[in-house]
């Protein structure tokens, strides 16, 4: 499946936080992160979730749709961490037609596997 990427800057995650209600000092304050141990501000464990979302949305296709996205944190993404959500098809369900996905994001210079996960998506 086609690769999803995005890069994150600082507005991004201020944005992404105010609507979802996440004010948690370390996605926006650089001392503080730094503070906690954080090299930068992180990104939210929601927007992984959202690229996540995007990739299997990506591969259903307009028609498609998603029934089911989860992930797993594994490691910190900060601004400016160039994202990459991948994936593979790992069963189809002839009966259902669901299929479920196999995805993974890397981040930053050394391509650290931030997340992993899955998605169930129905195709149109």
């Amino acid at each position: 499946m086609p690769p999803v990427e995005l890069t994150p800057d600082a507005i991004t995650l201020l944005r992404f936080g105010a609507v979802t209600r996440n004010a948690h000092r370390i996605h926006y304050d650089t001392a503080f992160a730094r503070s906690e141990g954080l090299a930068a501000p992180v990104v939210m464990a929601q927007l992984h979730g959202c690229l996540f979302h995007r990739a299997a949305a990506r591969f259903a296709g307009a028609s498609g749709r998603v029934r089911e996205v989860g992930w797993q944190n594994r490691a910190p993404a900060g601004v400016g961490d160039r994202l990459v959500v991948s994936g593979t098809v790992r069963s189809v369900d002839a009966v259902t037609g669901e299929i479920t996905l196999d995805l993974i994001e890397r981040c930053g210079p050394g391509d650290v596997v931030c997340c992993r996960g899955h998605a169930v998506v129905v195709l149109g």
